[in-house]
């Protein structure tokens, strides 16, 4: 059943897309990858570049419901929402909210470790042979706790990060400041996440893959996608030029654009937005000392702060909105407050924060495989915050699925039929 010498359309050139492309040249097959922008400038761009397994930890885990009546106020950094955005959507949010019980939390962290897991090991030997290995970083990253009462809450975290196997350890005040002098005194405690990597430019290394991909023969065309069309022996693209693409298979890894892009082509998506904002600064620039080695997440601040080539990235929590909802600053301000009461920040070195869209289903998997009613047709979207992370693993699994190989990692969790439909007619 294989891919050699098929022609083949990947629609969507983040991570997810890019890594798509590559795998499925490196197979045999005759690949284009196509996006509105270059490889690697939107969601896959302004993350912290964090690759890690402590992110098999979903935002809808059983810790969820207690927190719900802080909510209501909609004024925490760390989740801001649209309530008409949500009143719209209101089957996913129910649906989210339902996702966060046991039974559902186990099957989605065993998934998304073993995903995760799957592509850190991809990461490193794509990095090698695109020569970006100096852009990796293997000092892991910091959860900062600023009183005891938020270290007390960690116990579901510490738990289920035990239960995966995940090296952590717990470091005192002291014990922190020996090892990041950047950090002002405020916090008590802190999780060390061991085992894990962060790299200083997300978009460089998508930009890098994309030149690998370019380099072994594949075709990277700029031309943005309107809808699909598929038939018994093939899929094709109709581009907003009005030209129309031919292919033996097609696959979607349009992120948070899917949506929109498949409702004109004859499905139901089930997914919304958790939008974030980040904004560079300028840091300590006066000694080597006072500089952070690694990313940090203020579990207080709501906020992750990232060393990166363009200086300190701060970064936002969830904002969820509409995905072309206008921008809001206010949770960028609120994490800019709280971070410079923990390191110093120095100078906003941009004139506009930038704005990503992290595409989320209910359950906080993403889909990989043959999209519902084709033959033709494979979807690989909606990773939420681990796109970055996740999309060489990604790629892996779907190049076996289209091949009707048996992939490394269980496929089953991530059946797209869980929350995408055919629209009848």
């Amino acid at each position: 059943m294989g891919v050699t010498g098929k022609t083949i359309i990947v629609v969507g050139a983040g991570m997810v897309g890019v890594s798509t492309a590559l795998e499925l040249l490196k197979r045999g097959a005759k690949v284009t990858l196509l996006d509105k922008n270059e490889p690697g400038r939107e969601t896959s761009y302004g993350n912290a570049g964090v690759l890690a397994r402590s992110s098999l930890m979903p935002i809808n885990n059983p810790a969820l419901l207690s927190q719900l009546p802080g909510l209501i106020g909609n004024q925490r950094t760390g989740l801001r929402y649209d309530p008409w955005f949500l009143a719209s959507n209101l089957n996913w949010a129910m649906r989210f909210i339902l996702s966060s019980r046991q039974s559902v939390f186990r099957k989605t962290t065993r998934a998304l470790d073993s995903l995760i897991r799957l592509s850190i090991e991809r990461h490193l030997r794509l990095l090698d042979e695109t020569g970006m290995r100096e852009r990796l970083s293997d000092h892991g990253w910091f959860f900062l706790y600023r009183d005891q009462k938020s270290f007390d809450r960690t116990a579901l975290l510490r738990q289920t990060l035990d239960a995966h196997e995940v090296s952590v350890s717990e470091l005192s005040a002291p014990e922190l400041s020996q090892l990041e002098p950047a950090l002002m005194p405020i916090f008590q405690h802190a999780l060390w996440i061991k085992g894990s990597y962060s790299v200083n430019d997300p978009g460089a290394i998508v930009t890098g893959y994309a030149r690998r991909f370019a380099e072994l023969g594949g075709v990277f065309l700029q031309s943005a996608a309107e809808r699909l069309f598929e038939d018994g022996t093939g899929a094709e693209v109709l581009l907003n030029s009005g030209e129309r693409l031919q292919a033996d298979k097609l696959v979607v890894c349009l992120g948070p654009w899917a949506r929109n892009f498949l409702k004109k082509s004859g499905y139901d998506v089930m997914m919304a937005y958790e939008r974030g904002y980040h904004m560079h600064f300028s840091g300590d620039t006066r000694s080597n000392e006072k500089r952070l080695t690694r990313p940090v997440y203020d579990t207080g601040g709501g906020y992750v702060l990232a060393p990166m080539t363009q200086g300190l990235r701060l970064t936002t929590g969830v904002e969820l909105a509409d995905c072309d909802a206008p921008r809001s600053d206010r949770q960028l301000k609120q994490a800019e407050k709280a971070a410079r009461e923990a390191i110093y920040l120095g100078e906003q070195v941009e004139d506009e924060a930038w704005l990503g869209r992290r595409p989320t289903f209910p359950d906080s998997r993403p889909v990989i495989g043959l999209a519902p009613s084709s033959r033709n047709t494979y979807f690989a979207f909606g990773h939420q915050h681990i796109g970055f992370a996740t999309g060489p693993g990604t790629a892996l699994v779907l190049a076996d699925l289209m091949e009707g190989n048996t992939p490394p990692i269980d496929a089953a969790p991530f059946k797209p039929e869980r929350f995408i439909s055919r629209i009848a007619g």
